[in-house]
Parts: C-alpha cells; sequence; structure tokens
C-alpha cells in the first residue's frame, strides 16, 4: 500500500488550486487538499480491506469492474413494493442492462460463501433519492450474485451484497450495511487493524503536505 499512498500524496500536493479571496493562500491550499483527500480516502479504505481480505487462507477475494445488473432486476426492482423482498430471489447472470463495479468480492471456502461488498466512507450521509439509488443497485447485485459466482466455479450456499460504511454513518439498515467497526467479527477475521494501520500513514503524510510552505 505505501507506493499506493505516496502517489496519491504526490498528486494531492501537485494539483492546482484557487485562492479564495477571504481565506487567502495558505488556508485555501490547505482546504483544496483536504477536500481532494476526502475523495480518494474511500479508494485508500476498499484498497486496504482487499489486501488484507487477501491475507486470509480460507478466502477467494477478487474485484469485478464490470458486474452485469440485468434488465429482469430492472423488472422486478420496478414492481416490487418493497426492494427487501427481492433478497431472497436469485435470477440468472449474464444479461446486461447496466454494469456496475463491486468494490471486493470474496468467497469464502469454510461458509461456502459468495459476498459482495462496496466500500464507502460512512462519514456523511445521502439525500433519499441516493439512497433508494444504492438501495437498487445492492439488491440486484445480491440477485444475481450466486449464478454469478457459479459462472466464476465458486458455487455457494448463500450469496449477500453489502456496502460497507467505515466510520459508521449507515445510509442503509443493516445487515445491507456494515460498519467499520463489525468488520472483524463480520469476517472472523482481523482486519480493523491493518486498515488503521494504512490510515495512519496517510494521515502522518497527509498533514506533513499540508504543513509544507507552498
Amino acid at each position: 500500500m505505501r507506493p499506493t499512498l505516496d502517489e496519491t500524496i504526490d498528486r494531492l500536493g501537485a494539483a492546482r488550486f484557487r485562492e479564495d479571496p477571504i481565506a487567502g493562500r495558505k488556508y485555501s491550499r490547505a482546504t483544496s487538499i483536504i477536500s481532494s483527500a476526502y475523495k480518494r480516502h474511500g479508494a485508500i479504505l476498499q484498497r486496504a480491506l482487499l489486501e488484507r481480505l487477501k491475507d486470509c487462507a480460507r478466502l477467494r477475494v477478487w474485484t469485478e469492474d464490470d458486474f452485469k445488473l440485468s434488465h429482469e432486476s430492472l423488472r422486478q426492482v420496478r414492481v416490487a413494493e418493497r426492494l427487501d423482498s427481492l433478497l431472497q430471489a436469485q435470477l440468472p447472470y449474464g444479461d446486461r442492462e447496466r454494469s456496475v463495479r463491486v468494490d471486493i468480492l470474496v468467497f469464502d471456502e469454510a461458509r461456502h460463501s459468495i459476498n459482495a461488498y462496496n466500500v464507502k466512507r460512512g462519514n456523511g450521509s445521502y439525500d433519499g433519492g441516493k439512497r433508494r439509488i444504492i438501495h437498487e443497485e445492492l439488491v440486484r447485485t445480491q440477485m444475481l450474485l450466486s449464478d454469478y459466482g457459479r459462472g466464476s466455479g465458486f458455487v455457494s450456499e448463500t450469496s449477500h451484497a453489502h456496502i460497507i460504511f467505515y466510520y459508521g454513518l449507515l445510509s442503509l439498515p443493516p445487515p445491507l450495511a456494515i460498519s467499520g467497526d463489525d468488520l472483524d467479527e463480520h469476517f472472523q477475521f482481523p482486519v480493523r487493524e491493518a486498515i488503521e494501520f494504512v490510515n495512519a500513514y496517510f494521515v502522518a503524510r497527509l498533514t506533513e503536505l499540508i504543513e509544507q510552505e507552498d
């Protein structure tokens, strides 16, 4: 992770910013760096969790940039009175209405389960429209996940899609949403300490960058 974090800091330091009339150059620069760091931090959390999960021998872990959401999954979401009622549905994977990225996919060889995770910072809230979109994508992913896994060679007894809100502000209800505080228990494997080690390094480098004379 260190080369990735160092590259992120270098990009933050090289970015141009517009000086605000009331903030002055120093605070305009700091504000620009911090706001850009917020946007990049979610990807850092995702990568830190991904790499840590790879250390667990019973888990097979990967990322899917092109997870296909089918026309049928969209139809069912549109006619359902409650999205939660669709969580037990299993649909064939392969048809594409559109695609989404799944940050982390995990096949647990001991539990015979396949789970999908998207990772968000979870330090702020979304409006109702955005929460609805997140919820719909999550439910559609879950409906297709079991057959997706089967096509990838992973036959599972259970399949679930989750969103991790790392800092605990959950925009969806559990068990769809998972707080960072619950990750060790969820995976039955220690991940939180490793993520916080990455965070500490990023914060130290970010603080050093902000305090540098421009």
